[in-house]
């Protein structure tokens, strides 16, 4: 938790450059949640750039949510851009094994880009990790059982630390692992809270360059962000005035709040 606080107050001083290669149906929130926490978004998806975007940036987000062959050919040159530099890579591998395209270009990005951080829900993780999966599309269709032992042992084999979202999420870098209890319901009704989830562990990664620690501060951020916002909703507001108030949470969270309503556990 010291890392996550340390990180946490960086935030403002680096104003990390968050490069992402990301989804078209979620892009602006992931661009606002990177605002809000206090980086720069920017969202370069051009095979003519993005190497030379990522090579300035703090940390590089990819996200395959809408796939498309030159967006692939893009997370493939940014990504090895960044690589050479050392600059973090976030893998979020939206609905993999849902298509064989999709699984194809998975494989693809983690054969050929050094992923720093990859985190997707139980279906996601289970499929990268050759495992059958009852993922439906971009949902998860698998339980939580057995979440620590998978990431801590993909973590291992890919050299990466892996963050597995749902209830309670689970995030290892195959020596250290930790459970977070942080969240609401609610974000489960909401588009794009996962791709957002990938955005703010952008946002830390570019801080400081600490894999672990990130991946956890992140999904603690939308974690204690989803708590807030429903308990700031008012009589008669629903999944709308929730997205309001989650942009509002992420905006204005504090170290304090970081202190008081983390549960974190090993």
């Amino acid at each position: 938790m010291d890392q996550i606080y340390e990180l946490f107050n960086k935030i403002k001083d680096k104003q990390p450059l968050v490069h992402h290669i990301t989804n078209s149906v979620t892009i602006n929130d992931c661009a606002n949640a990177t605002l809000a926490l206090g980086g720069r978004p920017v969202m370069a998806d051009s095979s003519n750039e993005a190497a030379e975007m990522a090579a300035q940036s703090s940390s590089l987000v990819i996200n395959i949510g809408t796939l498309a062959e030159e967006t692939v050919e893009s997370m493939l040159k940014a990504g090895k851009a960044a690589n050479e530099k050392g600059i973090p890579v976030i893998f979020d591998p939206v609905g993999v094994g849902a298509t064989a395209f999709r699984s194809d270009s998975a494989k693809k990005i983690l054969a050929n880009v050094d992923c720093s951080i990859i985190c997707g829900n139980m279906s996601e993780i289970r499929t990268l990790a050759g495992l059958p999966s009852s993922g439906q599309g971009v949902d998860s269709g698998d339980s939580m059982e057995g979440a620590e032992a998978l990431a801590k042992k993909l973590a291992s084999e890919l050299k990466a630390t892996i963050a597995i979202t749902g209830a309670i999420d689970v995030v290892s870098d195959g020596e250290h692992t930790v459970r977070i209890q942080n969240g609401h319901p609610m974000l489960a009704k909401l588009t794009g809270t996962g791709c957002m989830t990938n955005s703010l562990i952008g946002v830390y990664a570019g801080t400081d360059n600490k894999p672990f620690e990130a991946a956890a501060a992140g999904i603690l951020t939308m974690g204690l962000a989803g708590e807030t916002a429903h308990q700031n909703l008012r009589a008669n507001e629903g999944t709308g005035m929730f997205r309001v108030r989650l942009f509002d949470a992420f905006s204005t969270l504090t170290v304090e709040d970081l202190k008081k309503g983390a549960r974190i556990n090993g």
